[in-house]
């Protein structure tokens, strides 16, 4: 079915709104395979998740987008397209069908290096896509890129980028996940992190002790995001089967700025909000994900850009909780929670610190409320812990 949509250009989106298990695997099947993408809402609630239904249907109909796309990925001599990762049909080695395409989806190439390259002289990659836009009218996008080529291995770890080196660490890992046991693709991504960060020592660093550890400055982080995607949802060996395949079908468009909160997300105190100047922002600065940060008495937000935890102390002061939720007491948190904005300062300062969030990652963040103890609690704690 998902090869005959493609074929007549039919991209399909698919919106799951379930309380019980619902073999998402089977289900995003046709949606990777046409261009489209699973919206996945569980345990659905109709009096809190309504809001981000609604969004995401408006979003959805609204956003930029073609359709009936084909792209090719071209590159000077000596390299080659080793693979592609996203959501399309590939019926030809050469060219992507793209049934739909978006604003938010991506799609990741890997290139080979096959023949010897002159230090000094430029590569050539260039991207085409020829679609048709929602007023019918057809076009080509081009995208062109020349970078230079060099034989001095510390200037490539110079140049480096964190964001697109761990994006395509985790999208390969997603990529295996339905064909390899998990504990094998943990160890393929350990390896792969291993293997770079012992290139740069043995190649780049400047003679030290056995012991000391040497890391190149642009990728000074990677370590801390390899084990934070080892305890990922897709990575967990006691997640439900569901949320794995979820996330295995984010994962596969997902952007490259996206790709580190989704695994390493970001926790802000939210019980001592305070003005903002014109020209700062407005989420306040971002708290290491570690338990000796958190303590009975705040509030914290944590959230990777899709689903949102806020986080009550048992210890909070009653006013601060009146002023932000309606109660008086943790023990009153509600089961089904939706952002209301009050008539005091600390509210509002809540809710444009949502709306951001909402802004900067494009999405309509999902929240729930938790207090220690309770099962979303005791995610959050986890969560933590594991980072």
């Amino acid at each position: 079915m998902a090869i005959e949509f493609a074929e007549y250009q039919v991209c399909v989106d698919v919106f799951i709104t379930t309380q019980t298990y619902v073999d998402i695997a089977s289900i995003s099947v046709v949606p990777t395979t046409t261009g489209g993408q699973v919206y996945y809402y569980y345990p659905f609630s109709a009096l809190s998740d309504s809001a981000k239904l609604y969004n995401d249907l408006r979003w959805n109909v609204t956003r930029p987008q073609g359709f009936e796309a084909v792209m090719r990925v071209r590159c000077s001599q000596g390299i080659q397209v080793q693979e592609y990762h996203g959501n399309f049909c590939k019926r030809t080695p050469t060219d992507v069908d793209l049934p739909g395409i978006d604003c938010d989806k991506t799609i990741m190439v890997t290139l080979k290096h096959d023949d010897k390259l002159q230090d000094g002289s430029e590569c050539a990659f260039q991207c085409a896509l020829l679609y048709t836009t929602v007023y019918g009218q057809r076009r080509i996008r081009l995208t062109t890129l020349s970078l230079p080529c060099t034989s001095m291995l510390s200037n490539l770890f110079r140049s480096a980028d964190l964001d697109t080196q761990f994006a395509c660490f985790l999208k390969q890992a997603a990529h295996k996940i339905p064909s390899s046991p998990l504990l094998q693709v943990r160890e393929q991504v350990t390896n792969l992190c291993i293997s770079v960060l012992l290139s740069y020592r043995k190649f780049c660093a400047t003679v030290t002790s056995s012991g000391q550890l040497i890391l190149p400055e642009a990728l000074k982080l990677l370590p801390l995001y390899t084990l934070a995607l080892m305890k990922s949802t897709g990575l967990r060996n006691d997640g439900r089967i569901d949320d794995r395949s979820i996330w295995i079908n984010y994962v596969s468009y997902l952007s490259t700025p996206l790709a580190i909160p989704l695994v390493y997300p970001r926790m802000v105190a939210i019980h001592n909000l305070s003005p903002k100047d014109e020209d700062e922002s407005l989420v306040p600065p971002v708290i290491p994900l570690s338990s000796e940060h958190v303590n009975d008495e705040g509030i914290y937000l944590l959230e990777n850009g899709e689903d949102g935890l806020i986080y009550i102390g048992n210890s909070v002061d009653s006013n601060i909780l009146q002023q932000l939720f309606g109660i008086s007491s943790p023990n009153e948190i509600p089961t089904q929670f939706v952002l209301q904005q009050y008539d005091n300062p600390l509210s509002q300062k809540l809710n444009d610190l949502v709306n951001e969030i909402r802004r900067q990652r494009c999405s309509y963040l999902r929240l729930r409320l938790c207090k220690r103890g309770d099962p979303t609690g005791q995610c959050f704690s986890k969560t933590i812990e594991a980072n």
